[in-house]
């Protein structure tokens, strides 16, 4: 069983997040060492299919923007979608990304000038933003989902099918790992 114990670690988030991205808290985030965030675009950022991004979004990276270097890397092919999410976050982008692999990785963590170690890949898969945040020795975190009002989406069975594959392969499963979402205030 020694593969499926090596499986289990490529695909142990960093954390679980309780939401969607908008509920990591940052402040911890900074207190962990971590100076940038690659983002995954669809069901991330935007719902899939969706250009406007929920406000909620915009203002989280608005929050995040000061400290953190931020750049979108995306499986996505449609240049136009990626292009307009870029835009209205005024953001640096990668596409195509074939996650999990770290050619297009490499590339962002250069542009970026920053070690794998201070930098978290955030995405809601994990097959591609998990695993490839694990292959570079980056942090991982699992984000909910997110609908259109900014909220997690209660309608993802891909999701909640890796959070059952995860504990069959005995990891945990937790929302938290040390990163507690911002308080209201």
């Amino acid at each position: 069983m020694p593969s499926l114990h090596k499986a289990a670690q490529w695909l142990q988030p960093s954390c679980i997040v309780g939401g969607p991205i908008t509920a990591i808290d940052p402040q911890t985030l900074w207190g962990k060492g971590i100076r940038g965030l690659v983002l995954d675009v669809d069901q991330t950022l935007t719902p899939r299919r969706q250009l406007v991004l929920p406000e909620t979004v915009c203002h989280w990276i608005e929050q995040v923007r000061p400290r953190f270097k931020l750049h979108l890397l995306s499986n996505n092919l449609n240049r136009k979608r990626i292009l307009w999410v870029a835009r209205q976050l005024d953001l640096p982008y990668c596409l195509a990304a074939r996650k999990p692999s770290r050619h297009s990785l490499r590339q962002v963590l250069k542009t970026i000038n920053l070690p794998p170690a201070q930098v978290a890949m955030v995405g809601d898969r994990l097959f591609t933003d998990v695993l490839a945040g694990n292959r570079m020795g980056m942090m991982s975190l699992l984000v909910k989902p997110i609908a259109s009002d900014g909220q997690p989406s209660r309608q993802d069975r891909l999701y909640r099918m890796e959070l059952h594959l995860l504990r069959a392969l005995g990891c945990s499963t937790t929302a938290g790992g040390g990163l507690p979402t911002p308080t209201e205030g």
